[in-house]
């Protein structure tokens, strides 16, 4: 009878862990779920910052309205920029609330004068062979680059953080 308690406890035990981790399992995914989601979400914030640097900035040089910087702003350990993000425009999908900004990658004083130092820039590389010999080569054209960080808040207050460098052609 003793030895009969003592298996029976055992598998009380066990059923019980057993229980536990499948539990433990099914938040597990739906954790992922969520992540999975939000990084979805995310992508309509990039469109959106995509579509309002191409059209809506006339002067780069010049902030806008909570969501743009021409400079690079200071930014924690994470490279997460310290700025207001509850400021930020947001954009509501589904649950999930999209809040954008956007740097344009350049340092020093305003106004930039000397795009390829002071700037990240997209080269693009010259047709050597039209180039005239005993001349200096000209600069390569180039296209700005701009860092778009997003915050997509979720079910649970969780947050997601999506960062994407986007390229402004001339």
């Amino acid at each position: 009878m003793l030895v009969v308690l003592v298996l029976l406890s055992v598998m009380l035990l066990g059923g019980m862990a057993l229980a536990r981790l499948t539990e433990v399992g099914t938040l597990a995914s739906g954790n992922t779920a969520f992540r999975e989601a939000a990084v979805q979400a995310s992508e309509v914030g990039l469109n959106t910052v995509f579509e309002r640097i191409r059209e809506d900035i006339g002067n780069e040089e010049a902030a806008q309205a909570g969501w743009y910087w021409p400079t690079i702003q200071d930014a924690d350990a994470n490279g997460i920029p310290q700025l207001n993000f509850d400021a930020a425009p947001t954009i509501a999908v589904g649950p999930y609330t999209v809040a954008y900004v956007a740097e344009r990658m350049c340092e020093g004083a305003m106004p930039v004068t000397q795009p390829l130092r002071q700037c990240l820039v997209k080269q693009e590389p010259q047709d050597v062979e039209s180039q005239i010999f005993d001349k200096e080569a000209l600069d390569p054209p180039n296209s700005r680059q701009f860092r778009v960080t997003v915050r997509v808040t979720g079910p649970k207050d969780t947050q997601t953080w999506v960062q994407s460098l986007i390229t402004r052609g001339q």
